[in-house]
C-alpha cells in the first residue's frame, strides 16, 4: 500500500511539472529558443557538433524542472516572484539578430579551416511561443596544395636556420589549404627559431599568398618571411639576427628570506649563452614550482644589436597556512562517523623553498544509546626539498623533482583491539609537462603492533588462518610508486578532462635475501625484532573522465573506474590489514557506510562490533550527473557499483562466499543510486549525498525496489568536502 502511494505521489508531481508552461513569463512579442540544430547538406563525414561553439545563442540543454519553477512567477516583483526567479532557470529568449551573427560566425570559421565559399542558411521554425532554429550548412570548396615556394631574407644566418627546419613543417604538398594550418605552422616554426637565438622573430614575420587560379582545383602557396612584421612597413626592416644573453638580474622584496643559491640553481638563463626561449620557459616553470612566489615575471630588453638583458621579478606568496576538513556520515542502522583533519604548512621553512607539512587526523564512529565506540588518531610530519637529493640541479633541464621525507604515527582503538602504527618513507615526486605526475618511494617502512585484543576476537583469529595472518604484529619494508596523468590540472576544471592513476607497492623481497640470518616463529615466518616481516605486491588503477557542457559550464557528467588487487607470498599468507581494500563511504559506494560492504556475497563479519569489511581486491565504477540549481547551489544524481573480494587461499573453504569468481560476479556487485546537494564557494565545496541501495549482494533477495530504499540498512547519508571524484 505504501509503495503504491509513493508511485502515485511521484506520478502526480511529474504531472504537475509537465503541465506547467515553460513560456508563461514571456511577453507578447517574445519566444523561447527551444532548440538549435546544425545540418551539413553535402558532406556526411563532417561532424556538425564542432560548429556549436560558434552559435551566439544557445538553448537550455536538457530537461530542467527549474525552467518550470521560473515560470511559476506572477510577472510581478513581489517576494514570491523574486524567490522563484532566484531558484528557477530563466528561458532563453529568441533573438533573431543573434541568429544572423551565428550564420556569419559559422561561415567565417569554415573559411578559416579551409572550406572556401561555404553557405549557411538559417531556417526558423515557430510552434506557439517556442522557436527551433535549423542551420543548413553547405560546405565550400577545398584546395589541395600543389606546390610551396619560399621567399627568404638573403642576409645573415636566418636563411640557413630556417631551411634546416623545413623537414619538420606542418604544411606539406597535398594538404588542404587552410588559414588554421598556416597559423599553427607559424607558431611552431617561430618558436623553434627563437630557441636558436632569434629573439625578436615571431609569427608576424610570416606572409602567405595562395594562387588558386593557375591550376584549377589546386593552390600554389607562396611563403614569404620578411625582415619586418605585419604591423610594420618595409622601411622598418632590420636583419633577423641571433641574440645572446647579456645581464641577468633577480629581484624580490627585502623582507623575503630565501637563499640566493636556490634561485641561481633554478635559473637556466645564463649570461653569454645564445638566447633560448625554452630556457626562459623552463626558468619560469622551475621558479613557479617552488611555490614560494605568487608571481614570476621574466622580462627581456635589447641591450645591443645582438644582446638582451634579462630581468626576473619575483613576488612572494602566502608562505604559511592551515586547512581543516571534516567528513560526516550516517546510515539507517544508526551508525555515525566523524572524520576531522587539520593541517599546517610552511612553504619556506629553512629559507630554501622547503615545504613543511604537519597533519593531524581523527575518526570517531559510534551509535547513540550504545557504548560501542571506535576511535582513531593520527599525526604526520613531512618535509619536501626542492631538489633530487643528492643529484645536482644541472642534470635536469625542466622541472626538478622534489625529495620527500615523512614520518607518521597512527593509533586505533576498536572494540576488538588497539593498534599502533609507525610509518616512514623517503622518495621523489615531480611532473613532466604539467600533465604527467609521479611519486617514487624507494623506501617505505611500517611497524605495526596490536595489543589489548578482545578474547572473543582472539579466538576467532585462532580459527581463521586468513584473519590470523592479517591481524598480527608485522614489519613492512618495501618500495612504492604512484603515476598520475591528467589533461587538466585545475582544482575544479571547467572543461572536459580525463585522468588516470596507477599505484604500486612491493614489500619484503629485499629482506627475503637475508632469511637464513633470521629465526622462525611458531608459524614458520621469518621475524625481525620478534615481528614477522610482510611480503606482498599490491596495485591499483583508477581511470576517470568528466564531460563538461552547457551555459557557464553548468552541466557535467563525471565517471570513474577503479580496479585493484594485492597478493601475499613468501613470508606472508595474507596482506597486512592496512593494505586491504575496502568499499563504502562518502567517496565510494555511497549507499553503504565506510567498510560495510563485501567481501563478495558474504554476510557482515560479526567478529567486528563496528564493521570492518576488507578484501584482497576491489572493482568499482561510478557515474554522477552534476547540474547548477541556483546561486551557489548545485545538485547531483549518481550511481555507484562495485565490491571487494578475497583471492583464493588454500585451506580456507569457509570463505567461499568472499572469494572472487567470474561466474558469480553479477551477484556479488553492490549497487546504489542517490541524490546530492552541493554548496560551491569556489575555494571550497561542501556536499551532502544520500545513497540508496538497489542491489545488495549480502541479501538472499538481492534486488531492492523503491519501497525498500528508505528502510533500515538500505540507505546512508554522507557529508563531505570537495567532489567525491
Amino acid at each position: 500500500m505504501k509503495s503504491g502511494l509513493n508511485i502515485i505521489f511521484v506520478a502526480f508531481a511529474l504531472l504537475i511539472l509537465s503541465s506547467c508552461s515553460t513560456t508563461r513569463v514571456l511577453k507578447e512579442d517574445q519566444y523561447r529558443l527551444q532548440k538549435n540544430r546544425i545540418e551539413i547538406t553535402n558532406d556526411q563525414k563532417f561532424n556538425p557538433s564542432q560548429l556549436n561553439k560558434y552559435l551566439k545563442q544557445n538553448e537550455s540543454l536538457g530537461w530542467s524542472p527549474f525552467l518550470y519553477v521560473y515560470n511559476w512567477s506572477n510577472g510581478k516583483n513581489g517576494p514570491w516572484d523574486r524567490f522563484v526567479r532566484r531558484i528557477g532557470k530563466a528561458p532563453v529568449i529568441y533573438n533573431p539578430e543573434l541568429v544572423e551573427t551565428s550564420v556569419e560566425n559559422i561561415e567565417n570559421h569554415l573559411e578559416y579551416i579551409g572550406y572556401y565559399g561555404s553557405k549557411v542558411n538559417a531556417e526558423v521554425l515557430t510552434s506557439g511561443k517556442k522557436v527551433n532554429v535549423k542551420y543548413n550548412v553547405t560546405l565550400g570548396k577545398r584546395f589541395p596544395i600543389m606546390d610551396i615556394n619560399f621567399h627568404l631574407p638573403e642576409r645573415g644566418e636566418f636563411r640557413e636556420a630556417f631551411l634546416a627546419d623545413t623537414c619538420n613543417m606542418g604544411i606539406r604538398r597535398g594538404d588542404f589549404l587552410a588559414e588554421s594550418t598556416l597559423e599553427t605552422e607559424t607558431v611552431r616554426s617561430s618558436g623553434i627559431l627563437r630557441n636558436q637565438g632569434f629573439y625578436d622573430f615571431s609569427k608576424n614575420n610570416y606572409f602567405f599568398e595562395a594562387d588558386t587560379l593557375s591550376v584549377p582545383g589546386f593552390a600554389i602557396l607562396d611563403l614569404t618571411i620578411n625582415e619586418y612584421t605585419r604591423n610594420e612597413s618595409p622601411k622598418e626592416a632590420e636583419p633577423i639576427r641571433r641574440f645572446y644573453i647579456n645581464d641577468v638580474t633577480v629581484s624580490y622584496p627585502e623582507d623575503l628570506s630565501i637563499k640566493e643559491n636556490i634561485l641561481l640553481n633554478l635559473n637556466t638563463i645564463v649570461p653569454g649563452d645564445l638566447y633560448d626561449e625554452d630556457a626562459v620557459n623552463n626558468t619560469y616553470s622551475r621558479l613557479s614550482a617552488l611555490d614560494v612566489f605568487s608571481s614570476v615575471n621574466i622580462g627581456m630588453d635589447k641591450a645591443d644589436t645582438n644582446k638582451v638583458n634579462c630581468a626576473i621579478n619575483l613576488i612572494p606568496s602566502k608562505l604559511q597556512g592551515v586547512k581543516f576538513d571534516l567528513e560526516l556520515s550516517t546510515n539507517s542502522s544508526g551508525l555515525f562517523g566523524i572524520s576531522p583533519q587539520f593541517s599546517y604548512f610552511h612553504k619556506n621553512i629553512f629559507h630554501g623553498g622547503e615545504w613543511l607539512n604537519l597533519s593531524f587526523m581523527g575518526n570517531h564512529q559510534f551509535r547513540f544509546h550504545d557504548n560501542v565506540r571506535s576511535n582513531e588518531l593520527g599525526g604526520s610530519v613531512s618535509l619536501s626539498l626542492p631538489r633530487f637529493f643528492p643529484l645536482p640541479y644541472r642534470l635536469f633541464d625542466q622541472d626538478i623533482p622534489r625529495t620527500d621525507i615523512s614520518v607518521s604515527y597512527n593509533y586505533q582503538n576498536r572494540p576488538e583491539y588497539q593498534r599502533n602504527m609507525i610509518s616512514t618513507s623517503y622518495g621523489y615526486n615531480g611532473n613532466i609537462h604539467r600533465k604527467y605526475f609521479y611519486q617514487i618511494y624507494p623506501l617505505q617502512m611500517n611497524i605495526i603492533r596490536l595489543f589489548d585484543m578482545d578474547k572473543d576476537f582472539y579466538n576467532t583469529l585462532a580459527n581463521d588462518p586468513f584473519l590470523r595472518n592479517a591481524y598480527q604484529d608485522h614489519f613492512d619494508l618495501g618500495s612504492g610508486a604512484t603515476f598520475y596523468y591528467t589533461t587538466n590540472t585545475a582544482n575544479i576544471p571547467d572543461e572536459t578532462y580525463f585522468y588516470s592513476r596507477m599505484q604500486f607497492d612491493i614489500a619484503g623481497n629485499m629482506l627475503s635475501a637475508f632469511n637464513s640470518l633470521m629465526r622462525e616463529d611458531e608459524n614458520g615466518s621469518r621475524v625481525i625484532w620478534n615481528t614477522p616481516y610482510s611480503q606482498y605486491v599490491r596495485g591499483e588503477l583508477t581511470l576517470g573522465k568528466t564531460w563538461v557542457w552547457g551555459k557557464r559550464m553548468g552541466h557535467s557528467l563525471a565517471t570513474r573506474f577503479i580496479a585493484g588487487a594485492g597478493y601475499a607470498y613468501g613470508n606472508s599468507t595474507a596482506l597486512p590489514f592496512e593494505k586491504h581494500f575496502y568499499g563504502g563511504g562518502s567517496n565510494s559506494l555511497r549507499g553503504w557506510q565506510t567498510r560495510t560492504v563485501g567481501p563478495g556475497t558474504s554476510q557482515m563479519d560479526k567478529s567486528f562490533i563496528i564493521p570492518n569489511q576488507t578484501g584482497d581486491m576491489k572493482l568499482e565504477a561510478n557515474i554522477e550527473y552534476r547540474f547548477d540549481i541556483a546561486w551557489k547551489f548545485a545538485g547531483a544524481v549518481f550511481v555507484d557499483a562495485g565490491n571487494i573480494w578475497m583471492l583464493e587461499h588454500k585451506g580456507v573453504k569457509e570463505m567461499e562466499s568472499s572469494i572472487f569468481r567470474w561466474k558469480n560476479l553479477g551477484d556479488s556487485i553492490a549497487a546504489n543510486w542517490g541524490l546530492g546537494l552541493r554548496l560551491d564557494f569556489g575555494i571550497i565545496l561542501l556536499r551532502i549525498d544520500m545513497g540508496m541501495k538497489f542491489h545488495d549482494p549480502a541479501l538472499e533477495h538481492k534486488w531492492i525496489g523503491p519501497d525498500g530504499w528508505l528502510k533500515r540498512d538500505n540507505y546512508a547519508v554522507h557529508f563531505g568536502v570537495g567532489y567525491p571524484f
